[in-house]
């Protein structure tokens, strides 16, 4: 049965509507993207059979572009539309964090360290410079390395800091695992790195250790 000949409250967009989008379901917000199935199959049923194929949502908006176009009622266009709403998303996370906005809301400075990290399937190191009234100057990636780790140099993570006439900084970091539990590496570059930017009177404010829809920070724990 099409759609369109569902009970108007189950058709996902009307739902949506009607009720907000965090009353659908994952299949049905990815029907709403969709927009149509294919032969015998309505969109939802497409949408159900991408996510168990996947395993969930979040792997399918990862997924490479050969991957995620060799499954039926997708293809190049579809994947091209994706990226930029997945882009958007990014940017509208990002513009919390405006350059010369002061830092006043935790939740959303980790948000969008996590949305910028965690679909990295190697390790990546940045950091989020800030001024003397914890306002943003820039967010700088600085190392990218493997699937088991990136070499981080500190006098880099100083010297970017003196670029950025930097007196703060938060570091971060993902785990490509997608286990965020900090490791005695990650608590022994955090030293280091505190230290040396101590030196220059630039103060470490957090350590964000971002995993698979997790994240981890020392500040939280108590270990700065």
């Amino acid at each position: 049965m099409p759609i369109t000949d569902w009970p108007e409250s189950e058709r996902p967009r009307e739902k949506l509507i009607a009720r907000g989008a965090s009353a659908l379901s994952d299949a049905e917000l990815l029907a709403i993207f969709l927009r149509t199935g294919y032969a015998g199959k309505t969109a939802v049923d497409l949408a159900r059979e991408l996510l168990k194929e996947f395993g969930g949502l979040r792997p399918m908006l990862s997924a490479d572009r050969q991957r995620f176009c060799a499954m039926p009622g997708l293809g190049p266009a579809k994947y091209a539309q994706l990226q930029a709403v997945l882009e958007m998303a990014r940017r509208h996370l990002g513009e919390t964090l405006r350059r010369g906005d002061a830092l006043n809301n935790a939740d959303d400075t980790r948000q969008f360290l996590v949305s910028r990290l965690r679909d990295y399937p190697y390790e990546v190191f940045a950091c989020l410079y800030l001024d003397n009234r914890h306002r943003v100057i820039e967010f700088v990636e600085l190392f990218r390395g493997t699937i088991n780790g990136a070499s981080v140099h500190p006098r880099e993570v100083v010297r970017a800091a003196l670029t950025h006439n930097a007196a703060a900084v938060i570091l971060c970091h993902n785990h490509p695992s997608g286990i965020a539990e900090p490791s005695q590496s990650d608590h022994h570059l955090t030293r280091k790195l505190k230290e040396a930017l101590e030196l220059i009177d630039v103060r470490v404010l957090d350590h964000i250790v971002v995993g698979d829809g997790e994240s981890v920070s020392f500040a939280e724990r108590g270990w700065l």
